[in-house]
């Protein structure tokens, strides 16, 4: 689900900004941006993430706060390797004939002759004011994730009421369906008999009992409650700390295998538009579920 969160550490005068980004996603995916001189903090900050967010893209970015009384950076220049590139660029001249002078602003720029020395923080107090700042800034994403769950908590629970009541009127109806369809059957067969004088009662009332069979959809309708049961019971469990989004969807697969079925079975207008219906319901709130944790 969709959060953001911000917060802010000071450490001897240098100051961070963290931001928290989650958006949707099947799986946890982690992405955790810092800068150079907390690079090697990424695998504790990872570690505190994924005990907090099971599911979803979840961006993390630290970075120097602008504008922050940052300590000033030192630099290093040696010295011994910037005389030796004069002295070698001295021996080119003579040996080749070559013209030029090495100015100190080509000088400083060659490898290895100056760097930037970063300040250098205390690892464990670093550590501590990194580690709670990303704590803060992921449970201000969790309070707007909380907002954006129970919201969708309502809409996935009108919607599974509207796909009961399709199932409902399917139970209704379906024992009717069903004698409408043998009654088809025999009136066949009774045509089929008096066509060509052939045609053995017994045989007959077997092929009824199979085609009956093929055609009932009681199996499915009673598989089709208990799942729409066992939804609302994961609803119900649902909180902070106990993913539920895995569990939904599987439960959508299943209603939805459910519904293929009930759908290659029917044998009537009434009940085709009813299970055109319950598809449609049942693959909105699968794509709801997608974004459940």
């Amino acid at each position: 689900m969709t959060g953001f969160g911000r917060a802010a550490f000071e450490l001897d005068g240098v100051a961070f900004a963290v931001e928290i980004r989650t958006v949707n996603h099947r799986h946890l995916d982690l992405s955790v941006r810092l800068p150079r001189s907390l690079a090697a903090l990424e695998a504790p900050v990872r570690a505190g993430l994924r005990g907090k967010f099971a599911r979803g893209k979840v961006e993390v970015s630290i970075a120097s706060a602008t504008g922050s009384a940052s300590s000033p950076a030192a630099l290093e220049v040696d010295t011994d390797l910037a005389r030796r590139y004069l002295e070698f660029a001295q021996s080119l001249r003579e040996e080749a004939g070559a013209g030029g002078d090495l100015d100190v602003a080509t000088l400083i720029s060659l490898p290895g002759v100056a760097r930037v020395l970063e300040h250098a923080f205390s690892a464990e107090d670093l550590e501590t004011a990194l580690i709670e700042a990303v704590e803060s800034g992921v449970d201000a994403a969790l309070e707007m994730r909380a907002a954006e769950g129970e919201a969708l908590e309502r809409e996935l629970r009108a919607r599974l009421g509207t796909v009961a009541q399709i199932v409902a009127a399917l139970e209704e109806g379906a024992p009717e369906i069903l004698e409408a369809v043998l009654d088809r059957l025999r009136k066949r067969a009774d045509q089929i008999r008096q066509e060509t004088g052939l045609g053995e009662e017994s045989r007959l009332h077997q092929e009824i009992v199979i085609a009956a069979d093929r055609l009932d959809v009681t199996e499915e309708l009673v598989r089709m409650r208990s799942h729409l049961e066992q939804f609302g019971g994961v609803l119900d469990a649902a909180g902070p700390g106990q993913p539920v989004g895995r569990r939904l969807d599987f439960l959508l697969q299943e209603m939805l295998r459910e519904a293929n079925t009930l759908g290659s079975k029917a044998n009537d207008a009434a009940v085709a538009h009813r299970v055109i219906d319950l598809k449609t319901e049942l693959e909105r709130i699968r794509e709801q579920v997608q974004n459940v944790e």
